[in-house]
């Protein structure tokens, strides 16, 4: 059985596939919002300068101008994969700008993190870099080591001060690269054939995937095309309940070199008109001071920052918070403990989960305020399809039933740059078309809404099992976020000569309590099976993922680390 969209959603319509990115969020006739000078659809939190969306498309075309003299690039010469160049920088309202810029040149742009830089380098073959100030202690040694001439590294300026010192450095910055491209030739018009958009790359993101190390993620301009109209399409409704001619004010805190903030709050919020205010990192009180400042109405969050804020309620109620509307939560699982935690306090507020990963170019299930249950990711958005597989294989057409998730839609990627191996294991041939497997465990079940709405289990690779039962982390994670002593949590599998695995929890506490009392509040609503049979460790943080998602391969090694020591 196929599981599809809520018959009360729009049908998709035919996505583009001769149509750059870059046409596509700049050209009126695509759909966007009609660009204006009062539209700003960036704002920079710290210093309030902005960039109306005028002027960034004229940015756009200059830096590209730039860019083609200082790579020696022609638009339409040269395959896009010879032409990738990164990104590696703090949150900035110019971010947008050279990424558009370097798909203008018909090339590629590859987002990269702190962690494996100089792999990320080697393996998208990068031909130059992007990257912010306090960033070039890491940026220049990795890129000397992939190979990228100190020529070819490029600063984006944060403050006005800041290009002072940049330029003593010897670094050409953005800002004089646009002064260069303003005086030069108009570029020609990218030209494609039929079908180019759907098998042209325009990202190169990394992921780990169903497994592994991570991997150059190829994201074709169509597949971000489909995703935006995808999105669009599922908040039509909600967005026209609030007023037929609505532009949102979002906050753009999320790292924009990550798919979730790259294609949700850098291009859906470009497309719709939306003002995005930018922030460069997470530091509670400046965060609330911009909610306050520039009335936000939406949050894009990831789970460790709601943490953050229930860990802090006092901060919060110092600010005026009233403007917020919703909160749209991604990236990792968030209990439902936690978000009931949040609404006793902002009942208020509509707090959504979505559901995504890098390879279906993000989004594929969302709540929408008007059918929030908690722990659900929503309903799956116009232009999927989902296959839920048994551990045999086989379809599963009942609610309740837990299987692996596949999807099928016209945003899943083209595959894994130069990774046949990951291919093979990642993305299959069905009747109904390619499907790409999750590595996710999720069930269906239909609500008192009358909607299907899909709930996450957990990862297929990190379940327990314990006597042939699976036991899922993230059930007990959540059990144990429901004391009140408990701040944070990870629930890992150990071996044990009786039952094979068994699950072991290591805690953040929030206050007093024992393991025996922790032990008894899981045994109170779990079946024995599911029990911490492992023991429970208080620790003082979980490790995670700047995204969110709980690095338990760590505290795996922690615990073989403990045993070996034993021996």
């Amino acid at each position: 059985m196929l599981f599809r969209p809520n018959a009360a959603l729009p049908e998709l319509p035919s996505i583009p596939n001769t149509v750059p990115l870059v046409d596509f969020i700049f050209e009126n006739k695509h759909g966007r919002c009609p660009l204006t000078e009062s539209l700003d659809p960036y704002v920079c939190g710290i210093s309030g300068s902005s960039i109306s969306a005028v002027a960034q498309k004229q940015r756009v075309n200059q830096l590209a101008r730039a860019l083609q003299e200082e790579l020696g690039w022609q638009v339409n010469q040269g395959k896009s994969l010879e032409k990738v160049v990164g990104i590696f920088a703090l949150n900035n309202i110019d971010f947008m700008t050279v990424s558009h810029a370097i798909l203008r040149l018909n090339g590629v742009v590859s987002p990269y993190n702190i962690e494996e830089l100089t792999h990320q380098l080697r393996t998208s073959r990068c031909k130059a870099l992007f990257t912010v100030a306090p960033l070039l202690p890491v940026a220049v040694p990795a890129a000397n080591a992939a190979g990228i001439s100190r020529d070819r590294i490029f600063i984006i300026e944060m403050t006005a001060d800041q290009s002072l010192v940049e330029t003593r450095l010897g670094f050409k910055t953005v800002e004089q690269l646009l002064q260069r491209g303003e005086i030069l030739k108009e570029l020609p018009p990218i030209l494609w054939e039929q079908g180019q958009g759907a098998r042209q790359t325009a990202f190169l993101c990394y992921s780990s995937g169903t497994s592994g190390l991570p991997k150059a993620v190829m994201i074709s301009h169509r597949n971000v095309i489909a995703n935006i109209m995808q999105l669009t399409l599922f908040d039509l409704a909600d967005r026209l309940k609030i007023r037929p001619d609505f532009k949102d004010v979002v906050l753009g805190l999320l790292p924009q070199s990550h798919i979730f903030s790259l294609i949700i709050i850098c291009h859906l919020s470009t497309y719709r008109g939306d003002t995005v205010v930018v922030l460069p990192k997470f530091q509670l009180e400046s965060y609330l001071r911009t909610i306050e400042k520039f009335t936000i109405h939406t949050l894009y969050l990831v789970p460790p920052i709601i943490i953050a804020m229930i860990n802090n309620l006092k901060t919060l109620s110092r600010f005026n918070l009233r403007s917020i509307n919703r909160l749209w939560i991604g990236a990792a699982p968030l209990a439902p403990e936690v978000t009931s935690v949040l609404l006793s306090r902002y009942p208020s507020w509509n707090i959504t989960l979505g559901y995504g990963m890098t390879e279906t170019c993000v989004c594929i299930t969302s709540q929408t305020p008007q059918d929030i249950v908690l722990g659900s990711s929503g309903w799956i958005l116009p232009g999927f399809e989902i296959l839920l597989l048994d551990e045999s294989g086989n379809r599963i057409s009942e609610y309740d039933q837990p299987g692996e998730v596949l999807v099928k839609s016209p945003s899943v990627v083209l595959g894994y740059l130069n990774n046949d191996t990951a291919n093979l294991e990642t993305f299959f041939e069905f009747p109904e078309g390619r499907f790409i497997k999750t590595g996710d465990v999720g069930k269906f079940q239909m609500t008192a809404s009358g909607v299907e709405h899909l709930w996450i289990v957990d990862r297929i690779k990190e379940l327990i099992k314990v006597k042939g039962h699976q036991v899922a982390p993230a059930e007990l994670e959540d059990c144990l976020l429901g004391q009140p002593s408990v701040a944070d949590c990870a629930v890992i599998s150990v071996p044990d000569d009786r039952d094979g695995e068994i699950p072991k929890a290591f805690v953040v506490k929030n206050g007093k309590c024992s393991e025996q009392e922790l032990q008894n509040f899981v045994q109170e609503r779990k079946v024995s099976y599911k029990w911490l049979r492992g023991g429970i460790d208080f620790i003082e943080s979980i490790p995670k993922s700047p995204s969110g998602k709980i690095l338990r391969r760590l505290l795996r090694d922690r615990e073989r680390a403990r045993i070996s020591a034993k021996l």
